[in-house]
């Protein structure tokens, strides 16, 4: 890492992974501004999780998976349903998708707040169902999401720094802020306690990205390709988004899946080959780490994959073999497993930088084709059980 960012500014935009890296830098930083954001907000967050039966945070791709980092912390802290759906089955599905407790919360994270499915789900679930509040938690002040519905008193705005607002194809900074700023749902009735975990997070991610460039460059470095990513609880919600990073930032020339530690067993564990890279997030948990543990040393015990990347603190040494990569993290275990998947999502990021830069492509900008874009392009919103969205 310290190599790509001494290369000038003009090197850096040539091999086109200027506006990546420094959005992956900066994460640790951007966390503390977003959590004076949303603590200033805290009345607002207090008036919409009032009372409520249901919460649903929404989004596509990676908000959607970003709302699940934190759907099972929210549920388990507010006593209420807490589900992630994505902006794509509320266009398809409409209220049929939809947890019935009411009066019910969606929450819509955004980085631009300009993909068709962002503004068309608020849109029909307003016009469908008076009995949900909205929030918007979006990286852009200038996006639909962000002005479309600033004077309607259904809908409150939370607007983040524009630094998360990344300019690379990929989201990276809009990915953990959006997840750090859902998590205060639960929290504002401590702000304190919320401050403080927001502050050790920055430290743990400070400490992670200064040590962990180095042997995750080496391990996109080897021959893999195919990539399986594990996490259990809040953190299959990391792992989604890893494997979608590692996807996109090799233009799919690295296969990726996601599973739980449990659900590999039936059957997508016939995808890991001898060229399979398996990235797993280790619980810090004792009993999630029993479970975990069990399916590491399965796969050793059967000769799987290439190699694998383990990501936890005081990984056991039973664990590792030759050609393994561990990425410890101290503090992890104070911070709690709920609340370590903007840990792990950085370990994703930067071994799907550095393999895409393996693979010859450009992070800011690695569909070299066109086939993906930073914003997804528009599409016709058809008509659902009599409602048309605007």
């Amino acid at each position: 890492m310290s190599e790509l960012l001494s290369a000038e500014e003009a090197e850096q935009r040539s091999r086109g992974y200027f506006h990546t890296v420094q959005e992956i830098l900066q994460q640790p930083a951007t966390w503390l501004d977003t959590c004076s954001r949303v603590l200033e907000s805290a009345r607002t967050i207090e008036r919409l999780t009032d009372g409520i039966a249901s919460l649903v945070l929404t989004g596509s791709g990676s908000s959607l998976y970003a709302g699940e980092c934190v759907a099972p912390v929210l549920r388990k802290d507010l006593g209420v349903t807490a589900e992630a759906i994505g902006g794509g089955a509320l266009l398809t599905h409409g209220t049929a998708a939809l947890p019935s407790g009411r009066p019910g919360l969606m929450v819509s994270l955004a980085r631009s707040g300009d993909s068709p499915e962002s503004g068309a789900a608020v849109s029909l679930m307003l016009e469908a169902e008076p009995q949900i509040r909205h929030l918007v938690i979006t990286c852009n002040q200038a996006g639909r999401l962000a002005t479309a519905y600033r004077d309607n008193p259904r809908v409150a705005v939370i607007v983040l720094d524009d630094r998360t607002n990344d300019r690379s194809l990929v989201m990276t900074s809009s990915f953990t802020n959006m997840a750090m700023a859902a998590r205060f749902l639960s929290m504002w009735r401590a702000p304190e306690q919320y401050r403080l975990l927001c502050e050790r997070l920055s430290r743990a991610g400070t400490q992670l990205l200064a040590s962990g460039p180095e042997p995750l460059a080496r391990a996109a470095s080897t021959s893999f390709r195919r990539a399986v990513f594990l996490g259990s609880g809040s953190r299959f919600g990391a792992a989604r988004e890893s494997a979608l990073k590692m996807l996109e930032m090799t233009a799919g020339r690295v296969g990726t899946l996601c599973e739980t530690y449990l659900g590999l067993r039936h059957g997508p564990m016939s995808y890991i080959h001898e060229d399979t890279l398996v990235v797993c997030f280790l619980s810090s948990d004792p009993r999630l780490r029993a479970f975990e543990s069990d399916l590491i040393r399965e796969l050793d015990r059967k000769q799987l994959a290439l190699a694998k990347v383990i990501a936890g603190e005081r990984v056991p040494a039973d664990l590792q073999r030759q050609g393994d990569t561990v990425i410890e993290c101290p503090g992890m275990a104070e911070i709690g497993d709920e609340n370590s998947p903007v840990l792990d999502v950085i370990v994703g990021q930067l071994l799907a930088t550095f393999r895409c830069l393996e693979e010859g492509l450009r992070p800011d900008a690695p569909s070299d084709s066109g086939v993906i874009h930073r914003v997804v392009e528009s599409f016709p919103v058809h008509r659902l059980a009599g409602h048309e969205p605007s």
